[in-house]
């Protein structure tokens, strides 16, 4: 399975984009991909709104730059500074990138809203 890191947009609208992320990763899954969303992994244990956290947390999901095979940016919100980041950082490891859509986007997210709404 190929190493993929998924970027996809985390601030504003934050219920919307982890659904969205979680629509993201589970698209890669069925590339037959072994994904990871560092933003949906580290906003769990860290605070966002907080710069030093929120630093670590980039620090952290870049790194993983360094064993991934690909960067797949998820594009249907478009481009956050984040993702722009993770995007100049993926050109200088000269990783594979890769610009996605997910199919009905849409419908992925109310999919992944209503999972969560059953979770909890």
């Amino acid at each position: 399975m190929k190493l993929v890191i998924i970027e996809s947009p985390y601030a504003g609208d934050i219920l919307r984009n982890k659904a969205y992320a979680q629509a993201a990763l589970r698209h890669s899954l069925s590339l037959g991909e072994a994904p990871i969303a560092s933003h949906l992994l580290y906003t769990q244990i860290l605070n966002d709104s907080i710069e030093k956290e929120r630093a670590e947390g980039i620090e952290a999901g870049l790194s993983w730059m360094r064993v991934a095979n690909l960067v797949a940016f998820y594009l249907d919100l478009g481009m956050s500074r984040g993702m722009q980041n993770a995007y100049e950082t993926a050109i200088i490891y000269q990783i594979r990138i890769e610009k996605r859509i997910i199919p009905s986007f849409e419908e992925a997210i109310a999919y992944e809203r209503s999972r969560t709404d059953l979770l909890r």
